[in-house]
This record gives C-alpha cells, structure tokens and sequence, in this order.
C-alpha cells in the first residue's frame, strides 16, 4: 500500500492544535477499560471456581459479575488508581461471600423462635386412638349399607359432588339420590349413637 503525500501528511499531523481544548475526563478512560476488560478475561476463570466452591453454582455468574462491577465503579471514581487490581479483586470477591454469609445468617434469625415460645407438645396419644376408633366405626357403618347407597353418600360427601351431579352420572332422579343419603345418613347416625 502507497500513502499520497496528503493522506501521509494526515497522518503525522497531530490531532489536538496548541489552542484546542483537552477533551473531558469520561473519555481518557478507554485504556483502563481495555485494562479491565484483560483483567475480565484473565481473573474469569479463577474466581468463577472461587465462587462455585463457595456458594451453589447459579450464583458463581452473578457474584463475578457483581465484583467486576464493583471494580469498575471503583476504577472509574476521579483521582482513583488502583495498583494491584487483582489483589483488590479478590478482596471484592472475599467481600461479597461475607456480606452474602451475613444476610443469609440475618434472614435465618429472622425466622428463629426462642425455645421457650416454641409450642412442643406431643401428639396426643389419646386422641389419635379415638380419632383411629371413630374412622373405623364409620368405615363399619358404610360398609352395611348398600353398595348403590355406599357409592352415592361417598360421592357426596367425600367427592364433594352435587345431588343433580349424582343423579346424572347414576341414572337416578334428584328425589332418588336424596332418598339415598337420607338413608345412609340415618344408618351412620345410628352406628355412631350405639357407641
């Protein structure tokens, strides 16, 4: 490649004149951000394992993220120069799984109760042995009825369906499946008076 004169000239002008004015301080940071942007590709690997042993995978991406942020707002504050940026790196990291650590730790007392509020009762023995006896007095019960009977009072009262929902899938009238619960309904009431 061969430079005319004027654009070999171009070149060995210098951009700024004596009277131009210096461009602001936001811009003469394209070289620490080529800086930062090395260290990135440089520190990514170690502190990604650094956080995936310390912390459950999924985070590793976001605590890195968040120290590298950290950096650069750090490198980017005026008159700021840092001189062992992976040193200072490290310490952002090590700082964030103590602040982590502490929250986490907050979060857990917060939901801490004092022994002495803690209600820890025992199961009542005599109660669940009542409640076993009840279940299988019923059980008893719907077992005499007639399975047609059986069948309608559990779909009622264990399924939760509707008499007209009853009588449309059975084949019966509304009057029909009533006549049945009222039956079966008098039946357990009498096995549960006996007692």
């Amino acid at each position: 490649m061969r430079l005319i004169p004027d654009e070999m000239e171009a070149l060995l002008t210098p951009r700024l004149a004596e009277g131009d004015p210096i461009p602001p301080d936001d811009r003469l940071a394209a070289g620490s951000m080529l800086a930062l942007e090395d260290l990135y590709h440089s520190q990514k690997p170690r502190l990604l394992r650094y956080f995936a042993r310390r912390t459950d995978g999924q985070e590793a991406g976001d605590l890195l993220q968040e120290s590298f942020a950290r950096l650069a707002g750090t490198a980017a504050e005026p008159g700021k120069v840092i001189e062992e940026p992976e040193a200072y790196l490290n310490r952002i990291a090590t700082n964030l799984l103590r602040n982590r650590a502490k929250s986490a730790l907050q979060r857990s007392l917060g939901h801490h109760i004092p022994v002495e509020e803690a209600n820890l009762r025992a199961p009542d023995l005599v109660a669940a042995l009542e409640a076993r006896d009840l279940l299988n007095r019923i059980q008893s019960a719907l077992l005499k009825l007639s399975p047609k009977t059986r069948d309608i009072f559990l779909a009622h009262r264990v399924d939760g369906l509707s008499y007209r929902e009853i009588a449309t899938s059975m084949g019966l009238s509304v009057k029909g499946v009533e006549w049945h619960m009222t039956k079966a309904i008098a039946h357990v009431d009498r096995v549960m008076r006996r007692r």
